[in-house]
């Protein structure tokens, strides 16, 4: 069965309890839960990582494009920062949706650059946990499309 990895970056292991009113309060674990539910529903699985650490996330990256038919990920903070996270969405041949659950446009100025967007096949952003869902969806519909990479 083809998978995908949801990969998660740094501060999302303390939702549910970090900044509720921004991001809800509902936990990663569910959130996680709720991506492989859609996952299986539609024939993919769904692999789990989070780490706070931007060469960990690096890491993955280059191990998805081996294992994985594409990747959704929320960077946080590193969305408005990495040159290396961009680098690696670049070097790798599965696509990418970037997500967050709050519409980073709408918030602080220095939110509103993401140094991944250029680099990913998509962005969601603004819809809560079900961001990561969509994401999911993005990844099968391409995937299913047989445009990989997009």
């Amino acid at each position: 069965m083809p998978s995908i990895l949801v990969l998660s970056g740094p501060n999302l292991n303390l939702l549910g309890t970090r900044q509720p009113e921004v991001y809800g309060t509902t936990r990663l674990a569910d959130i996680e839960d709720a991506c492989r539910a859609h996952g299986k529903a539609l024939g993919f699985d769904v692999v789990a990582a989070q780490s706070n650490h931007e060469g960990a996330l690096v890491d993955s990256l280059h191990e998805a494009r081996l294992v994985h038919s594409g990747v959704v990920l929320n960077a946080g903070a590193y969305t408005h920062t990495s040159i290396a996270l961009r680098d690696a969405i670049s070097s790798i041949d599965i696509p990418v949706i970037e997500v967050h659950l709050s519409n980073i446009h709408a918030r602080e100025s220095f939110r509103h650059t993401s140094m991944i967007a250029g680099v990913a096949a998509g962005q969601i952003a603004g819809f809560g946990t079900d961001s990561y869902v969509l994401g999911v969806e993005a990844i099968v519909r391409l995937v299913r499309a047989g445009n990989p990479s997009a």
